[in-house]
């Protein structure tokens, strides 16, 4: 199956581009949603769909891939919010199904990988922008284990780094710029003592992918700021601006890394 991949930059996206290839479908092009570069905390969006921090490195994501990015300016807001959804003008889900429809017409995609783990809201309209478009919706996350779910990832070799939190023991100084396997301990550990979700969906944090097995480069952040976005003195919301970055070329013992046979998302 030729699939599209939704990317957010975030570590679920590019775990669930790994899965769609394990099991043998064929990424040909990338998906982004992105804030309007004029608009006031165009950082952080208060979307119950899409996460926006990291945004500034989307480009350089697609190209470690060696793939198409197509990307859409989110242009609606979380209108309809029930538990089922229907097309409602205005709404942040109807820049999705504008966005997929031009992937669609241009790659010919038959699927599109999702990174969704829990969140039904999510899932209900993706799907239901999927349906519109007669796509193959594949999200092979769907309901996994957290914990088994984190470790697999970083097992997995993927270097996602936590660009945000925004959850009870997360802390800003500590904890942004760090990758999974450093947080993965003080993760399980917040998880046992106040329920925190070790995966990040109930919004603890957000994450960027800086390589994984499909990268044919590497993202390398060069600098950055931290922003603090609320500062609670329990939970603050803090996330981290990227200011500079580039590509390095992978290397081995064997010499360069080629990407997996993935011609992809």
């Amino acid at each position: 199956m030729r699939v599209a991949a939704l990317i957010s930059g975030g570590k679920d996206s590019c775990y669930n581009m790994m899965q769609c290839v394990a099991a043998g479908h064929q990424i040909v092009a990338l998906a982004n949603l992105r804030p309007a570069k004029n608009q006031v905390g165009s950082d952080e969006l208060d979307s119950y769909m899409y996460q926006t921090v990291g945004h500034q490195a989307i480009e350089l994501f697609a190209e470690a891939m060696g793939l198409p990015l197509y990307r859409q300016t989110i242009k609606g807001t979380s209108v309809e919010t029930g538990r089922m959804y229907t097309r409602c003008e205005g709404d942040e889900v109807e820049d999705l199904y504008e966005l997929l429809k031009s992937v669609k017409e241009k790659e010919e995609i038959d699927g599109v990988s999702v990174g969704a783990i829990l969140s039904d809201y999510q899932r209900v309209r993706v799907e239901n922008v999927c349906k519109r478009l007669d796509l193959q919706p594949l999200a092979y996350l769907w309901r996994r284990n957290q914990e088994d779910l984190l470790r697999e990832m970083i097992s997995s070799d993927i270097q996602a780094m936590v660009i945000k939190v925004a959850a009870f023991g997360l802390d800003p100084d500590k904890h942004l710029g760090k990758t999974l396997d450093q947080v993965e301990s003080d993760l399980c550990e917040l998880s046992k003592k106040y329920g925190v979700n070790v995966c990040g969906e109930g919004g603890e944090y957000e994450t960027f992918t800086l390589d994984c097995p499909l990268f044919k480069k590497k993202v390398v952040v060069d600098s950055s700021e931290v922003v603090l976005h609320s500062a609670d003195a329990f939970a603050p919301v803090a996330y981290l601006r990227f200011l500079e970055l580039h590509l390095e070329e992978k290397v081995s013992l064997s010499g360069p890394v080629h990407a997996l046979a993935l011609v992809y998302i």
